[in-house]
């Protein structure tokens, strides 16, 4: 079966390096994005809670319906090889 590969609405307001603001075990955080999924993120973040450093080891899957954006990573230029 081929994979999805089309982005939808919400998954292309953000970017890889992208600050964003989200809630997981009912506490808020503020990560970076590091890869982009079909509908959802990984991201990196830090806490100062041991258990959810334990259980998550600073990195998270978001759903991209849950995020919210703090700072737009810096856009590259586009080079000459791109076009």
């Amino acid at each position: 079966m081929a994979k999805n590969t089309e982005i939808s609405p919400e998954q292309a307001k953000y970017n890889v390096g992208d600050q964003v603001a989200f809630t997981l075990e009912k506490q808020k955080f503020a990560g970076i994005i590091e890869k982009g999924y079909t509908n959802s993120f990984l991201i990196s973040f830090n806490s100062d809670d041991p258990a959810i450093v334990d259980k998550y080891h600073n990195k998270v899957v978001i759903n991209n319906k849950k995020l919210k954006m703090i700072k737009a990573a810096p856009k590259k230029p586009a080079s000459k090889e791109d076009e």
